[in-house]
């Protein structure tokens, strides 16, 4: 049966990827054997970065405490793993094998018996370190990635393949913008279902053309018709589209599922590129305007065409080799600086208050200066161009219509079809710039050029940072309710306001949003609050995300009176919900007492 191209699930996380390839830095230099196999998922086990299904309460109690288990722990729960299969007692080995699979195919580690000892790869060293840009180590992987490929035979020759996923994607977008332009309309990209079921199943490029013409077809098929007719069409065309790759009738529900679960996948990890942005309401992928040289020199430098590799070897030096892009040519690099330049002059002339440009980045003469020094002034003028668009958000939610947009959002975000996690720490994230007069709100997650976010803060750092004149505060958000909050985010949340509370003077709180917050979770912070977390007290505020729209709402009622909230009434409303946890008894307790002071609004707290 024929199969799509797809990303493996298990690179859904980057963070998880990063703590797998953290223990396996305790296996380089040793031969990975069955011995070694087992070894590497028991240490996977004991660091809590796998948990089997079937657990007994007795073994699901192990992962319950924030620090790792003990190694005989991590035994006890893999001697059930063999008991419950049959297969895995036959083949222990097994498991670690699938485990450190993805990191293989990504060029993370080499670990072929052919090749020897383990070792982990120069672009696995670039993933692990603390300062790593995400999209730049995706797009290294992504511009590399050839199927089919001497390390992978899942995607092989003979079942059709001949493609370098990535770069036939900007193809395929790239032409149905044309196509659709000839046609006398707007060019939008390409629809998420149009992705899904046409992108993944284009397996060799020469079919590209064809994969082209039957979006243009399907669009054709659909204009003029009413939403219902609209959705009926679209499921019949996917469904022949699902039937006709496959080849297989029996299972076109699973199928017709796979594809979208494949295409969800690939789109979340292409935008982290940033060379894609979500358009039209998150319903549509497009090329990032703001890369169009770097787009037009990928389009001009390959077809998609799969690259050729005559033995293992030589395929993994080139997954290891330094990566040269065909738009870092002197003339390109200068052309992208040139870009950003206007850009960034386009942006802050939109202001209503410009900002002070860095004149040493905008004004520097670029004509003698070597492509990494191009490089870094680019990324330099990134920068400078986010923060231009952070302010921008802040000035623009200051107006009371622009924040009920986002409170709404809030709302509603359950129903969202967005990324949940990544869509509350922007969402909050804008809050906290309308709520008042900060001096600086840093999220800390991946953007693209648009400034949207692209995938959820790193781990080791907060998710969100604010400035004030008089104090500071982080920001947590998460969009677990169940044990799994505690075990997740109750010591990484203190830690995370220690360290911040050592790196900057004067006093620092932590705002940690859940759609609810678990007892275990409250009482890991309540003994942080009144007692001591490595010493010192801290001063954790929890809150659902009920709790805090109410908050929000306190603050627009504020805004429509024109007398919006400084950050002294704001840093007082916080120190009234911290005393609260100092003087309650459970749980239930601060809920109820929490939520009466957010509905009696001014009467429990002194403003001017």
């Amino acid at each position: 049966m024929k199969k799509p191209w797809s990303l493996s699930t298990t690179v859904r996380n980057p963070d998880r990827l990063r703590g797998f390839l953290e223990v396996l830095k305790g296996f380089e230099g040793v031969e990975f054997d069955e011995k070694q196999q087992i070894k590497f998922q028991i240490a996977l086990i004991q660091h809590k970065l796998y948990k089997p299904t079937g657990l007994s309460p007795k073994l699901s109690k192990y992962y319950d405490s924030p620090s790792d288990m003990t190694i005989k722990q991590a035994e006890e729960i893999f001697a059930h793993m063999r008991k419950r299969s049959k297969e895995l007692d036959k083949d222990p080995g097994l498991r670690g094998r699938t485990s450190i699979a993805p990191l293989s195919k990504m060029g993370l580690v080499v670990s072929k018996k052919t090749i020897g000892k383990l070792y982990i790869t120069n672009f696995g060293k670039k993933f692990l370190t603390e300062d790593f840009d995400m999209g730049e180590t995706f797009l290294e992987y992504f511009f590399k990635w050839t199927l089919p490929n001497p390390d992978n035979k899942d995607f092989s020759e003979k079942n059709g393949f001949n493609i370098r996923p990535f770069i036939a994607t900007i193809h395929i977008i790239n032409q149905v913008n044309k196509k659709w332009m000839q046609l006398g309309n707007k060019p939008v990209g390409i629809t998420k279902e149009e992705f899904s079921f046409f992108v993944p199943t284009t397996i060799n490029y020469r079919d590209i053309p064809k994969t082209v013409e039957e979006i243009i077809t399907l669009r054709d098929k659909i204009i003029g018709k009413d939403k219902k007719e609209q959705t009926k069409i679209k499921k019949d065309y996917f469904s022949k589209k699902t039937k006709d790759f496959f080849q297989d009738d029996k299972n076109l529900t699973i199928n017709f599922n796979n594809l979208k679960d494949y295409g969800d996948n690939a789109i979340r990890y292409f935008k982290i590129t940033r060379f894609f942005y979500i358009r039209g309401g998150g319903f549509y992928i497009d090329l990032e305007p703001r890369r169009d040289v770097e787009i037009k020199s990928l389009l001009e430098d390959s077809n998609a065409e799969g690259i050729k590799f005559k033995d293992l070897d030589e395929y993994l030096e080139y997954m290891d080799s330094d990566v040269f892009y065909p738009w870092e040519t002197p003339e390109k690099v200068k052309k992208i600086v040139l870009n950003l330049r206007e850009s960034i002059s386009q942006l802050n002339s939109s202001l209503e208050k410009p900002m002070t440009l860095n004149l040493n980045l905008m004004k520097k003469d670029i004509t003698h200066l070597s492509i990494s020094e191009l490089k870094e002034l680019a990324s330099k003028l990134r920068e400078h161009r986010k923060g231009i668009q952070e302010y921008k958000d802040h000035l623009e939610l200051i107006d009371a219509d622009n924040f009920e947009v986002i409170i709404k959002e809030l709302e509603e975000i359950h129903g969202s079809d967005k990324a949940k996690s990544v869509h509350l720490e922007h969402l909050a994230t804008m809050c906290l710039h309308a709520i008042n007069d900060a001096v600086k709100i840093q999220p800390n997650y991946p953007v693209g050029d648009d400034n949207q976010p692209t995938f959820t803060a790193p781990a080791n750092v907060p998710d969100i940072e604010c400035f004030y004149k008089s104090f500071n505060l982080i920001c947590e958000v998460t969009m677990l309710v169940s044990r799994s909050q505690w075990i997740n985010e109750g010591q990484p949340v203190m830690r995370h306001l220690r360290d911040f509370e050592n790196k900057y003077f004067g006093e620092s709180l932590c705002l940690f949003i859940a759609p609810q917050i678990h007892r275990d979770t409250f009482n890991t912070f309540i003994i942080s609050n009144k007692f001591a977390y490595e010493g010192k007290k801290q001063k954790i505020i929890p809150l659902s995300i009920t709790q805090f729209i109410k908050l929000l709402k306190i603050v627009l009622v504020k805004k429509k009176e024109n007398k919006p909230i400084t950050y002294q009434q704001f840093n007082e409303i916080l120190g009234n919900l911290y005393n609260i946890t100092l003087n309650v008894s459970d749980v239930g307790e601060w809920a109820e007492k929490s939520n009466a002071l957010l509905e009696n609004y001014p009467k429990t707290v002194v403003v001017a």
